[in-house]
């Protein structure tokens, strides 16, 4: 019994401790995910778990939030290399129960889980992209972004004011993220109504508790890399977050990080939820940019480290290798050597990976060190066209009038199915709605669902939706015309020519699969393939987004003000200046000098104290 209370006494000690710990380089608040890094294994599995029935010294520990971590390193068929970070942290709490107030966090990041507590939310996505992913020349990406910032939150239905709850948000995620989303507003935030479902568990039809919005000027940077590395449970010390080297991330063709929460199903039977926080990365590192020279790509090269350790507060750390394309070892040569192989089917398609275990230490050889390296030995094949994808221009001449065309392909030769497109353009875009027009191999292609929310100057953009039939093999092209308007001279960004920036389209659509999909989603299979869940073998989920627009606006010579300056300014200081003086100036008769003689004989007199002549 002694030995049973001296137990609980040190598990309340460790507990008090870990509560009160934070991290030391934590200076924003946006890193208190993890209390249990700096106090150990032991102070954390005492400070979370819960012994099992039966209590004693020798009763297991049940941890209430686990958390993974993956890279998944993918050669290109152009010769670059597409690199995924996938971290997932699950926790078994319920932050919208009534009553309710979680103050303990372990692994979950404190400050997302006060976000999700005080305003409610049902699911929260946000992401930060710089550069465009080129689908044709690099495929379809595991986690699809478009450029710059993008935030869509699901709010709980027990919400009564949701704009109030959206403005304070994204107040709050600008602080944490360190970004510009304090400057989403009415004027670009729009409310779907069949996009944009939820990934999570529930089947949220009221789009009533739904926002969306974009930033496609927001310039992702270290600033914003280094709060999102803050939030995992090993920060940035330890396992696959070592290779986030910000100079080497940003010196890249294309980069995007996102954080994506939401309800998910504990078990397969789904007796209980859990909140999922799920951190990926997606970088591509471009043959050319980075100066190598040569199609030889390793860990070092590209992040300037190498893998020592996993994190040893996850469960699960493994780097898949994408080795499809080279059964044989043709294509590229790849060291260490690994015979562990997983099969998984990612976007319709059974790939082969290469696994490395970072929990074993078998897996960092005698130097204690892991640095994957990929030798080309020739030349790869052509890249399999994708199913889906899209592009997105705009045409016209002048400055008062133009057309936005979207170009839909649908690359299967026999199959069509549906797609859902998403326009939202800015207000002083006004859209020409009776223009719409939707055309398919030269023939009108009539939408089966369409709707259309028209804008108000300054208060809301346009929001049109549409679900189109694509044929098989074919190019679908949908032309809106539009106006421009003319703004306030006030409204104006500092650089007006350089133009004004339209969000990406968003493309939606269940595609045909090669092979049969697993709609089993508890089960386990890697991170990179279960973040869209599947309901039918036959098809699986897409998300594409096209190019963001940029519209030169009539904009007025902002160089005229200041000329007029100038010219004012200087007729009043020459005719005002000149007229002024001549009515205030006084003239006085100047006396004529007297002879330098006289005046010299004047100083001597002074100075000997006689009468001046």
């Amino acid at each position: 019994m002694a030995a049973v209370g001296v137990f609980a006494l040190a598990a309340l000690v460790l507990s008090c401790k870990c509560d009160s710990v934070g991290k030391p380089s934590d200076a924003t608040g946006a890193g208190t995910g993890s209390d249990a890094e700096h106090s150990g294994p032991a102070a954390a599995a005492a400070s979370s778990g819960s012994e099992a029935p039966g209590g004693g010294a020798g009763a297991a520990v049940s941890l209430p939030d686990s958390c993974e971590e993956e890279l998944l390193i993918r050669p290109l068929h152009s010769g670059d290399i597409y690199a995924s970070f996938q971290f997932r942290t699950l926790w078994d709490t319920d932050f919208l129960h009534q009553g309710k107030k979680v103050s303990h966090y372990r692994l979950f990041p404190k400050s997302l889980g006060q976000v999700l507590s005080k305003f409610s939310v049902r699911e929260l996505h946000i992401s930060f992209t710089q550069g465009y992913w080129r689908t044709m020349q690099w495929g379809q990406p595991i986690v699809p972004s478009p450029p710059g910032a993008e935030l869509w939150v699901w709010f709980h239905n027990t919400v009564a004011d949701v704009d109030g709850n959206w403005k304070e948000l994204t107040n709050v995620l600008s602080g944490i993220f360190c970004a510009s989303l304090n400057f989403i507003d009415s004027t670009n935030t729009v409310q779907p109504s069949a996009s944009f479902k939820p990934l999570g568990l529930g089947n949220a039809t009221d789009h009533r508790f739904l926002r969306y919005a974009t930033l496609p000027r927001e310039i992702v940077c270290t600033e914003n890399l280094t709060p999102w590395k803050k939030l995992l449970p090993c920060g940035s010390k330890a396992g696959l977050a070592v290779l986030m080297k910000s100079e080497k991330l940003f010196h890249s063709s294309f980069h995007s990080q996102a954080v994506h929460i939401r309800p998910v199903c504990k078990d397969w039977q789904c007796s209980s939820t859990a909140w999922e926080l799920r951190q990926t990365l997606n970088v591509v590192f471009d043959l050319y940019t980075s100066g190598q020279g040569k199609k030889e790509w390793s860990l070092f090269k590209m992040f300037s480290r190498t893998l020592t350790e996993a994190c040893p507060l996850a469960s699960s750390s493994k780097v898949y290798v994408d080795v499809t394309d080279n059964p044989e070892g043709e294509l590229f040569d790849l060291s260490p050597a690994t015979s562990v192989l997983n099969t998984a089917v990612v976007l319709g398609d059974r790939r082969t990976y290469s696994v490395y275990d970072l929990t074993k230490k078998e897996t960092f050889g005698q130097l204690r060190s892991l640095n994957l390296v990929l030798r080309w030995k020739g030349e790869s094949g052509d890249m399999l066209r994708p199913l889906l994808h899209a592009e997105r221009y705009v045409a016209g001449f002048g400055l008062q009038t133009g057309e936005i065309h979207t170009l839909i392909y649908n690359n299967h030769p026999y199959r069509a199915f549906p797609v859902l497109l998403l326009d939202s353009v800015p207000w002083y875009l006004r859209l020409y709605i009776h223009t719409l027009t939707v055309t398919s191999k030269t023939r009108e292609n009539k939408p089966s669902y369409i709707h259309y929310q028209p804008s108000k100057d300054r208060l809301r953009p346009h929001l049109l939706e549409m679900l189109v039939q694509l044929p098989p093999h074919s190019v679908t092209e949908v032309t809106v015309q539009f106006e421009r308007a003319l703004l306030k001279w006030t409204e104006y960004t500092p650089d007006p020519n350089h133009g004004f920036y339209v969000g990406s389209s968003v493309i939606s659509a269940l595609v045909p699969s090669v092979v049969a999909m697993d709609t089993n989603n508890t089960q386990e299979r890697p991170l990179f393939s279960s973040f869209f869940p599947t309901k039918e073998e036959s098809s699986y989920f897409v998300r594409v987004y096209t190019e963001p627009l940029l519209v030169n606006l009539p904009t007025p010579d902002f160089s005229m003000p200041y000329n007029v300056i100038c010219l004012t300014c200087t007729v009043v200081a020459v005719g005002y200046g000149s007229f002024y003086n001549l009515l205030t100036r006084t003239f006085q008769v100047e006396e004529p000098s007297q002879p330098l003689a006289k005046r010299l004989a004047n100083v001597i007199r002074r100075i000997r104290g006689v009468p001046l002549l």
